[in-house]
């Protein structure tokens, strides 16, 4: 993790309920946003914009699979808040 600053971005993204259940789903597997929109009680412009702000901090990445897009966990930026967090605590 670069900074204070790109975790607490991070942080912030996962602070909301429904965006943690999100990207707690998309650990278990690859979605595209016709599959998830059913498992929340939200319109397709707020999950839009819930995916919009969890990508922006590269917690989801996604990728176009002909007119679908796919979301997926990035790994690699959780693993990096969890350490950050990690090196706190054990001070």
């Amino acid at each position: 993790m670069e900074s204070y600053a790109q975790t607490t971005r991070v942080l912030k993204a996962l602070s909301d309920p429904k965006r943690l259940e999100i990207v707690d789903r998309l650990m278990e597997r690859e979605y595209c946003a016709y599959e998830l929109l059913p498992l929340f009680e939200v319109t397709q412009p707020t999950l839009s914009h819930d995916m919009k702000v969890l990508s922006e901090v590269g917690v989801i990445k996604q990728q176009r699979k002909g007119k679908n897009v796919v979301y997926s966990v990035n790994r690699e930026v959780l693993e990096d808040v969890v350490h950050h967090l990690n090196v706190i605590i054990s001070k």
